[in-house]
Parts: C-alpha cells; structure tokens; sequence
C-alpha cells in the first residue's frame, strides 16, 4: 500500500530557504567568491530557489550552474534500464572558487560523491559545501555530511522522500515520506 505523510510544504518551506540563505550569507557574506551548483535533475528547482533569494537578499547576480553527474555513477553501468543524462550547464570556472552544492534530498551519498568527481572538469574549488532541503538520516552508505541542512527526516531504507515542485508542474510546493 502506497502511503503519504506530508513533511513539509509552502508556507514553511519559504521559511527554510530564508533560514538557509540568511545561514549562508553569514558564511559567505558577499558571495565574491561562491558560486552555486545545482544537482540534476531535481536540486535545480531548490538551487534556483536558493539563488534567488540570495540575490534578493544581497542585490547582487549569484552565480548558478547545473551539475550533472550521472557518468560518474558507481552504478551507472550496473542498472538494468540506461538512465538518461541530463545537461550540464557551468557557465564559469570553479578554480579556487566556494562551491555550494545543492540538492534537494540526500540519501546514501553516493549521488553526492558522483557530483564532486564531475565538478573536477570546471576546475579546482577551494572548497566545497553541501545545502540539501532534506536528510535522510541513518540511509548513508558513504561519510558525507550536509553542511546546511534545510530538515532532517529519519527514513527507513523502504521508504522514499518525494519533491513536488511547482515548476515541475505540482499545484504547490509538497514534500512528502512515501511508504
């Protein structure tokens, strides 16, 4: 049986961007050297979100780029079924830049691990951070650790944490525990 239990939605989830931004503008104060990576396919939706409201906040441009890391898998060739690369899309260099790198949930890590081997092609950052909306506590297989977090949700390995974005097409914003 396919049960939903809604974990976060808007107005709430405008209130945890706000926190996130405000915590990386404390961090990063004017963003002269940070640059904002999306993960495809769906961390674009919160990069964009993050972005935004960081340029609001600053009244200056952040720059934003979509990562894509599905060649750099250690399951790529494993799968059954081909999964389909999405674009990538750095329009500047990340040598001895900050890089955020956004997506909206983590799980194991290993979609994480993938995005830092792949973020090598546009250069050598000076450092790296991690922004997730959601962690999925206690599914890591790999040591990575969100630096922001926008909530923590204990999950367990059956379960799935699904994003409902209202530029993909959902009437609001919904994050919800699929069973």
């Amino acid at each position: 049986m396919n049960q939903k239990r809604l974990i976060l939605a808007s107005p709430l989830l405008e209130i945890v961007i706000s926190r996130l931004c405000q915590e990386l503008i404390e961090n990063h104060q004017d963003f002269a050297e940070t640059v904002v990576l999306g993960m495809q396919p769906r961390g674009i939706y919160f990069a964009k979100r993050i972005v935004h409201e960081l340029s609001r906040t600053l009244q200056k441009e952040i720059p934003l780029g979509y990562l894509d890391a599905t060649f750099y898998r250690d399951d790529f060739r494993r799968r059954e079924s081909p999964l389909r690369p999405n674009t990538t899309n750095v329009p500047f260099l990340i040598e001895n830049k900050k890089v955020i790198l956004v997506d909206d949930v983590i799980a194991t890590g290993r979609m994480v691990r993938a995005a830092l081997d792949s973020m090598t092609a546009f250069g050598r950052p000076r450092s790296v951070e991690l922004l997730v909306l959601i962690d999925r506590r206690y599914n890591r297989d790999l040591p990575i650790k969100p630096d922001y977090i926008g909530k923590r949700v204990n999950t367990l390995e059956s379960q799935r944490v699904l994003v409902e974005w209202t530029e993909q097409g959902a009437e609001t914003d919904r994050i919800w525990l699929m069973e």
